[in-house]
């Protein structure tokens, strides 16, 4: 019986520790999935139109990934980021996203920094369930939101601006104002956005003139828009158009008001204008003037951060569109630790992100609201002695 019972003994031991083994099996794939990285995507306009854009959006989330991996990553895994150039090209930027999703297995794609080169990307985002955080301008980016599912953006919408702009005209006592746009998906949606809140604060459009993305010299438009009865212009486009644009205004000897959008709030707008901006107002983001916020502002310690940490490491000051690209990665980032690495899971932390303070604004993420900003997350601005000011009306 001792025998049997030294047996069964040694058996239950056997089975214990099999079921211990087979437990530690479980386990042991733990600590090497603890050590994985979580994979964040982005597609970016490193060169090509609009260049001016992307670099800083580049640097910027190389500066960021290099700090969290040097902190210990997310919850203890590392970050590994992947990031590729779309060349400003709506085809390349989908190749780019493909790429991502099916070769890479990325948790999150940022990007990217155009409204149509995002916009070329939902379709394949969408039928692939992989969130996707825009850093362009462009509403129809993220409404509507029912279409929109895992779409996310943080630059501020073109409805936000079009209806400051409306309501400083409205202010100044303007009624007759000209428009002025490029011919691509920021320029249309922003040319549309515009026209309905021109409409709301009762402005009228009496000029409304397009030019190409490439186009050298928009005197023709111009010269219509100075042959009208407007009393303010407003172009809708980026460097180097604006640039342009602002330089053929000056040349034509035009005095009306001109107004901007934040599609220009980098220093290369300034250069390539070649002082022809001072005078020109925008709405913008705040950190073209974090510097002059009152210290009651809730971004300000955020934008002096960021403008001390890119100034280190780069050298220069960076813009609102590196401001854009800060904000998509800590979105990201804080979804990350919420969810870990399930890519539904991060699309509903995603949209559940509230009172987040961040370059662009301070994000109220929502089933509704997949930008999250709201009017205060801008500012007026005006180029005084080639420098970006806070507007003073």
């Amino acid at each position: 019986m001792r025998s049997w019972s030294r047996i069964a003994l040694v058996c239950l031991i056997s089975v214990t520790l099999a079921f211990f083994v087979a437990g530690c099996g479980g386990q042991t794939g733990t600590p090497e999935k603890e050590t994985e990285p979580y994979k964040i995507g982005a597609v970016i306009d490193v060169s090509g139109p609009a260049a001016s854009l992307g670099m800083p959006q580049k640097n910027t989330l190389e500066m960021l990934a290099a700090d969290l991996n040097a902190k210990g990553g997310i919850n203890g895994r590392p970050v590994e980021l992947i990031i590729l150039d779309n060349k400003t090209n709506e085809t390349e930027a989908v190749l780019a996203a493909k790429r991502l999703i099916d070769q890479d297995k990325v948790l999150v794609i940022l990007g990217c920094s155009t409204s149509g080169t995002s916009l070329a990307m939902i379709d394949t985002v969408q039928k692939a369930g992989v969130p996707m955080i825009s850093h362009a301008a462009s509403a129809k980016i993220v409404e509507p939101v029912a279409e929109r599912h895992w779409v996310f953006k943080t630059a501020q919408s073109d409805i936000l601006v079009a209806d400051k702009i409306a309501a400083h005209l409205k202010s100044k006592g303007i009624t007759d104002v000209a428009f002025m746009s490029m011919n691509n998906a920021f320029g249309d949606s922003g040319r549309g956005n515009f026209m309905t809140a021109a409409a709301d604060h009762g402005l009228e459009v009496v000029a409304d003139e397009r030019f190409e993305v490439d186009d050298k010299d928009m005197t023709t438009q111009l010269t219509k828009v100075k042959g009208s009865a407007a009393q303010a212009l407003v172009v809708w486009a980026i460097p180097p158009s604006a640039s342009i644009v602002t330089k053929n205004f000056r040349d034509l000897g035009m005095t009306i008001p001109l107004i901007h959008t934040h599609g220009v709030g980098n220093q290369t707008f300034l250069d390539l204008a070649e002082g022809a901006a001072d005078g020109i107002i925008a709405p913008m983001g705040k950190l073209l003037v974090a510097e002059q916020l009152p210290d009651t502002d809730p971004q300000k310690a955020v934008l002096l951060g960021y403008l001390q940490a890119y100034q280190a490491k780069y050298g220069e000051r960076p813009s609102t569109f590196g401001g854009h690209g800060w904000d998509a990665f800590q979105l990201a980032v804080k979804a990350i630790e919420t969810a870990g690495d399930d890519r539904a899971a991060i699309r509903d932390a995603l949209e559940n992100i509230t009172g987040f303070v961040g370059v662009s604004g301070v994000y109220n993420m929502s089933a509704e609201d997949h930008n999250g900003l709201g009017a205060d997350s801008m500012v007026l601005v005006e180029v005084i002695d080639g420098k970006w000011t806070l507007f003073n009306p």
